[in-house]
């Protein structure tokens, strides 16, 4: 299980590092090949540049803390806290299934592929998240937490669904994995390496 130090990183090395580590939550589990970095901070794109709720929830939480919202009215999103010199949240966009498959295309009225775990919505709609599991920690059980991984091709591309800041080198991403949730903007990037 990945402790509690992991997440004091910066949002963005936090959001870089997570690729590839695996989310386990209850009896279901994926390995994370996607995800976004927002910082607290002077981001226009996160929650707290506008939401004193978001900026109280960074304040009274400690890192590991999952941050779940309802997008749009729709879909729930998955974050984790972090709490290093910089704070902010990693949105896990994208997860390529590991264990109990069964129950998330279940849930998923038996999507399979990307269109099961493609994409933030999607993720969590496979998992069972909804707004109960917010404020609830990744770092104090091994049914809801991260497990150390290792990959490196991690490639560093711009935030996509946003309609500010999308120009950040802020997603991150496992190169060629067939769960992504939608394609590269730059694939010219190059690669980042990473280890959890």
């Amino acid at each position: 299980m990945i402790p509690r130090e992991f997440f004091t990183q910066s949002p963005v090395e936090c959001a870089r590092t997570l690729v590839g580590c695996e989310l386990v939550w209850g009896a279901c589990s994926g390995i994370v090949v996607e995800c976004e970095a927002y910082a607290a901070v002077g981001d226009p794109a996160c929650h707290t540049f506008t939401r004193p709720s978001a900026r109280q929830f960074v304040a009274r939480h400690r890192a590991g803390t999952a941050y779940v919202y309802l997008n749009y009215g729709l879909h729930w999103m998955l974050n984790v806290l972090t709490k290093g010199e910089e704070e902010g949240f990693v949105l896990i966009r994208a997860i390529e299934p590991r264990r109990g498959l069964p129950a998330m295309q279940r849930r998923r009225g038996g999507k399979v592929g990307r269109a099961l775990t493609g994409g933030p919505g999607r993720l969590t709609a496979a998992l069972g998240v909804t707004g109960r599991h917010h404020g609830g920690d990744f770092c104090t059980t091994e049914r809801r937490c991260f497990l150390a991984g290792e990959v490196t091709d991690v490639v560093a591309d711009g935030r996509i669904g946003i309609s500010r800041a999308r120009e950040l080198p802020w997603r991150f991403t496992l190169r060629g994995n067939d769960y992504l949730s939608a394609p590269l903007k730059k694939e010219s990037r190059g690669h980042t390496p990473a280890a959890c």
